[in-house]
């Protein structure tokens, strides 16, 4: 479910008359998404999409994530890019809600990936960190080690419900991770949440980035150690090293990673496990039954924690 807020014709045209983007023909609510409320729009012009901010969106973040767009367009990353208002501002109001307005990126995102899908992936990433480099503004991100330590509080008193153990585990994990975290890797702009659904292709060919709303400041790497965990798993949890072999290639062949990025990569990898189990963990503890909203398995993400918890170094990855 993606409209949590629902809007009429009445508004949205009056909305729409600070926008020079044609006529309003049609437009109808996505089912895709969880954070806001999504609709497609066709006017006599073109085809847009109209997102309303919910609660989980702090309106103070938008300039950050509709400038980043904005500014990755205009340096030929291929995104949707935010259309602006005829007072130049990237957002407006509707139904009580921050709304903008933003282009519609053709294609769709693959149910099943392939290595030279990965590898597409890895040289798009790359070139996303190489234009998101002289972006003006900041975000820390705040699902890196602090975010997991406030979740972690939140979550470990019941975790053993989930599974037997589970409390002591994860604390000695996160005990780890906060002694040996990296310190001094290259920074800047990382897209943080680049699962497949966010990633567009026509065909084979990769059409584009999307949904840039976990969008932070960060290891440059830990974005790449983000893609390991979404794009290189199977179904049956087996790691696929043929297709991290092809993102790693991917992204070097545009932006080759340093000496001290290889060998903290199985540990960004943990961490970047550690992140999506233990906001998955969060949500399966605290989601009502009966709320229209599916609930991911937290445990998918423990199993691939504890793999890279096995990996002694990069080269297990596929990296040469």
């Amino acid at each position: 479910m993606a409209v949590y807020t629902d809007i009429n014709e009445v508004e949205l045209k009056d909305f729409l008359q600070a926008y020079d983007c044609g006529t309003l023909l049609s437009f109808k609510g996505i089912a895709e998404g969880v954070e806001n409320s999504n609709f497609l729009l066709h006017t006599d012009r073109f085809s847009l999409i109209l997102t309303l901010y919910e609660k989980r969106v702090d309106e103070n973040d938008l300039p950050f994530y509709l400038g980043l767009m904005q500014h990755l367009a205009e340096r030929g990353l291929s995104c949707p890019l935010p259309l602006e208002r005829s007072d130049g501002a990237l957002y407006g109001r509707l139904c009580g809600r921050p709304a903008a307005l933003i282009s519609f990126l053709e294609g769709m995102w693959l149910r099943k990936s392939e290595a030279r899908h990965c590898r597409e992936l890895g040289a798009a990433l790359a070139r996303m960190h190489i234009a998101g480099k002289d972006f003006a503004i900041r975000r820390e991100n705040a699902l890196s080690l602090k975010g997991w330590v406030d979740l972690w509080d939140k979550s470990a008193v019941r975790a053993d419900e989930v599974q037997r153990g589970l409390e002591s585990e994860i604390t000695d994990e996160l005990a780890l991770l906060e002694d040996r975290w990296p310190v001094d890797l290259p920074d800047g702009v990382i897209h943080a949440d680049l699962f497949p659904d966010n990633v567009f292709f026509i065909g084979d060919t990769l059409s584009g980035l999307i949904d840039f709303y976990f969008a932070c400041n960060d290891f440059l790497a830990y974005d790449l150690a983000i893609c390991l965990n979404a794009w290189c798993f199977e179904k049956d949890g087996a790691f696929n090293v043929t297709k991290a072999r092809a993102l790693i290639e991917g992204y070097q062949s545009v932006r080759p990673l340093s000496a001290a990025e290889i060998e903290a990569l199985p540990l960004l990898a943990r961490g970047s496990a550690l992140r999506f189990f233990l906001t998955r963990l969060y949500d399966w503890l605290t989601t009502p039954e009966g709320a229209l909203v599916v609930k991911k398995d937290p445990l998918e993400y423990l199993r691939y924690l504890r793999f890279h918890r096995s990996v002694r170094s990069a080269r297990e990855y596929g990296l040469s």
